[in-house]
């Protein structure tokens, strides 16, 4: 089994749409819109870091309630809206760490969609095993489906080593036993499934044994976060998607020696921040991403 960086060959891109970079992510590698009644699209936002007060974003307090009045200016209304992890910055105040998750759920309840999914992030969930985050969002992992389209949430953050486990690995098991070998799967998740840079913490350390579980199915695509920036990756057939962060850029994996945000650009206060849209087919398992920015400007 081996990565390889995305090529022409397993992504289209397809152009600028609405000021977003747009790519096709699926077996099929055409172009197509939304025409049948199970065709659908979904958000993706990712890293808000509710609570950061710091000089990589001097406009923390107002970045994620942009992006939630962004979100509510689609003239379409997504199905759903995912939230991949760090809903929030870490603290050692057990107090405090609870308040910023009220606050970030306070002002999310804004957004004009019906069904909202979240994941931890390990500053969410990694200094109490994922209690507080439990308390106010219930499940650290789960799984739905959606109009033909099988979704798994998995939590690689409230272990602090950064592992899934054994008892989450056998319900992911457990779990795929119910698909069909050619059944269309996306798997949610904060930490990327693999080694993209472990010094960074840019890893899951038992990633690989969920990738050999996911990699009988045919058609998995992978959803991820943590990195704060757009980036793709492919696993055999499994397609995997980084998503940009609601607080600040982090740089390009191991291109330096810490991984420190990126400086803060006044003349460009959006720079490097985004979030996404999702058209899902799931007559041919592909999915078209249309990244987008935080704030028009």
């Amino acid at each position: 089994m081996e990565d390889s960086m995305i090529d022409r060959r397993s992504f289209l891109r397809l152009g600028a749409v609405g000021g977003g970079a747009v790519f096709m992510s699926g077996l099929y590698g055409k172009a197509w819109a939304r025409q049948g009644s199970d065709d659908f699209y979904f958000v993706q936002l990712s890293d808000a870091h509710w609570g950061y007060r710091g000089p990589a974003n001097p406009d923390a307090q107002n970045t994620l309630r942009q992006a939630v009045a962004a979100v509510n200016a689609l003239p379409e209304k997504p199905d759903f809206i995912v939230f991949t992890g760090d809903l929030t910055h870490s603290t050692d105040d057990p107090a405090e760490r609870r308040k910023r998750m009220a606050e970030f759920r306070q002002i999310v309840a804004g957004l004009e969609v019906k069904q909202v999914h979240f994941l931890p992030g390990e500053h969410d969930a990694s200094l109490d095993q994922g209690a507080a985050f439990q308390e106010l969002f219930g499940s650290t992992h789960y799984s739905f489906d959606h109009k033909g389209v099988h979704f798994i949430a998995l939590d690689n953050v409230s272990d602090p080593g950064a592992r899934i486990g054994e008892a989450q690995l056998a319900w992911l098991k457990t779990d795929l036993a119910t698909q069909r070998p050619d059944a269309p799967i996306v798997v949610l998740t904060h930490r990327p499934l693999f080694d993209l840079e472990p010094k960074w913490d840019w890893a899951t350390r038992d990633g690989a044994q969920a990738v050999a579980l996911l990699m009988p199915y045919a058609n998995v695509t992978v959803f991820y976060g943590h990195i704060h920036q757009e980036h793709h990756r492919m696993t055999a057939h499994i397609a995997h998607h980084a998503a940009k962060s609601l607080i600040f850029p982090l740089p390009v994996p191991g291109s330096q020696a810490m991984r420190t945000p990126l400086p803060w650009d006044p003349a460009a206060p959006g720079k490097g921040l985004g979030w996404r849209e999702v058209d899902a087919d799931p007559r041919q398992a592909s999915y078209q991403i249309t990244e987008l920015p935080v704030a028009k400007g």
